[in-house]
């Protein structure tokens, strides 16, 4: 009857998991599309004299100006490029006009033409997209010990209502502060939904390689956000409006809060059968932080390139709007295709090894960006970089699960919040500390120093090989029987059963 499909339906693992997938692909979804649309409109509500905009570059051109650059200001060395010319000058000197007749490059259009208010437009952008990661490294620590208290379903739901109320903010608001104060609101919603998230799944799919395999899936819901956000969000921006990108991701938010009053059942408080351990404690236990410094590090040199590596790109190649956009394509897709290959595959070549490998890739490809002439030649690094980090991601994801199982109480909320300050720590140090070393000793430095980091990191992960842990608890996990087929999955009270279990299981418990 209707009663029993609704409540084996309310027991699906596999719509858990789309829930997850779902929320996290929303997040990077708004997380990029913001990105596209804002760093255009910005310079029409800060810069009134200023029409056009480097689309995310945040590089403005002057109205008055004419339609071609006369010349190029480097944020690395404080110089003033002129077209057609070698000589440089420095940003505080007052640089001539181009004459009149002067040949201009063919794609000078798409250069920017230097302006006083560039660095301050920078600052404002950046303390605007740094926003979002701040917030949620401050609230990522009070997230984990309350999933432990109330359960995951609460702090999940909380989530998407606090992503609905940022995305409807982020299509309405036209002023800087209020898009500040949007984005500063993304930030705590991503906290509860990823934080609450990752706990549920580790809570729900208790084998250790499922677990890895649907957290993989999971993490391929972040690449994919990333991956479909910049051109949705700017063609939808081009040609409907700046409103029309996030309606419709405010639409597809409430899709999925309606599957979690469906699903999950967040009125209910319903929390954790065992006391967790306490978050000092987990920020103490070694084998976590190189877990957790993996993730940080992994993730902190892509978010080094995000902002370098445009303004790196029209400084050497002259590049084109569009192809500052796509010229992280390939990391997208590599990180898509990384994250599901390696979520099952890592745990049977060994997690430690995976992330180790990802770990020098990174360290590699990184080192070979400024080596690149045009934008084909990012293809190949690029690549690496994606994949690599999706190696690193979805290898220690699980782990974090894992260690906690072995060595501490099997309650997940607490240590995922690691993960995920871990995960935005890279993104909120990335750029701020990857644009004052480019400006200080240029981007092939700066490249080189981040991957060579990488790459002395990576022979920690060799500690997560065989990490000890309690005797019973290596017992239990080691134990054949414990298989996914004779194995309830419980989480706050409410029991999951596997939509392939046997018939003689069904009373289990």
């Amino acid at each position: 009857n209707l009663s029993s499909v609704l409540n084996k339906e309310r027991q699906s693992r596999k719509l858990i998991l789309f829930i997850v997938f779902v929320a996290l692909l929303l997040d990077n979804m708004l997380l990029t599309v913001v990105g596209r649309c804002f760093s255009h409109l910005l310079c029409k509500v800060s810069c009134s004299a200023l029409s056009l905009c480097a689309t995310g570059s945040q590089v403005c051109l002057s109205e008055d100006s004419p339609a071609s650059f006369q010349s190029i200001v480097s944020l690395y060395d404080n110089t003033v490029r002129l077209s057609g010319f070698n000589t440089t000058a420095r940003t505080t000197d007052l640089v001539p006009p181009t004459p009149t007749g002067t040949q201009l490059p063919p794609n000078s259009t798409d250069c920017p033409r230097s302006t006083n208010k560039l660095i301050n437009e920078n600052v404002k952008v950046g303390m605007l997209f740094a926003s979002k990661a701040t917030v949620q490294l401050i609230t990522n620590p009070f997230v984990g010990p309350i999933t432990n208290r109330i359960g995951y379903q609460l702090p999940i739901f909380a989530g998407f209502c606090i992503m609905f109320i940022s995305t409807i903010m982020f299509a309405f608001s036209s002023s800087y502060a209020l898009l500040f104060l949007a984005r500063s609101l993304q930030g705590v919603g991503s906290s509860c939904s990823s934080v609450a998230g990752m706990g549920m799944l580790a809570s729900v799919y208790t084998d250790d390689e499922e677990r890895g395999h649907a957290i993989g899936i999971a993490l391929g819901g972040l690449a994919l956000g990333v991956l479909v956000g910049p051109p949705f969000g700017s063609v939808m921006y081009e040609f409907v409006g700046k409103t029309a990108p996030f309606l419709i991701l405010a639409f597809l938010a409430m899709f999925d809060g309606a599957l979690q009053l469906f699903i999950l059942q967040p009125t209910k408080v319903t929390p954790e059968s065992q006391k967790g351990t306490p978050l000092l404690t987990l920020m103490k236990d070694p084998y976590i932080l190189i877990a957790a410094g993996a993730i940080c590090f992994g993730n902190m040199a892509i978010g080094m390139m995000e902002p370098t590596v445009p303004i790196w790109m029209m400084e050497t190649m002259c590049a084109r709007k569009w192809q500052l956009g796509v010229a992280f394509l390939p990391a997208s897709i590599s990180y898509l295709i990384g994250t599901n290959i390696f979520g099952t595959f890592a745990h049977k070549m060994g997690r430690w090894l995976c992330a180790l490998i990802g770990m020098v890739v990174v360290g590699i490809s990184v080192i070979c960006v400024p080596f690149a002439r045009d934008i084909y030649g990012l293809i190949l690094p690029n690549f690496g970089v994606g994949f690599a980090i999706g190696m690193v991601d979805s290898s220690m994801m699980p782990i974090m699960g894992y260690l906690v199982d072995l060595r501490h109480v099997s309650v997940y909320g607490s240590v995922y919040a690691i993960a995920d300050v871990a995960f935005c720590l890279g993104f909120a140090l990335g750029p701020s500390i990857g644009g004052s070393i480019a400006e200080s000793i240029g981007f092939p430095w700066l490249m080189t120093i981040i991957g060579i980091v990488d790459i002395i990191f990576a022979p920690l992960c060799i500690f997560l090989r065989n990490p000890p842990g309690q005797e019973e608890k290596i017992a239990i996990l080691m134990d054949t029987n414990c298989s996914m087929k004779t194995r309830s999955y419980s989480t706050q009270g409410a029991y999951y059963q596997g939509e392939d279990m046997d018939p003689e299981y069904d009373d289990y418990d």
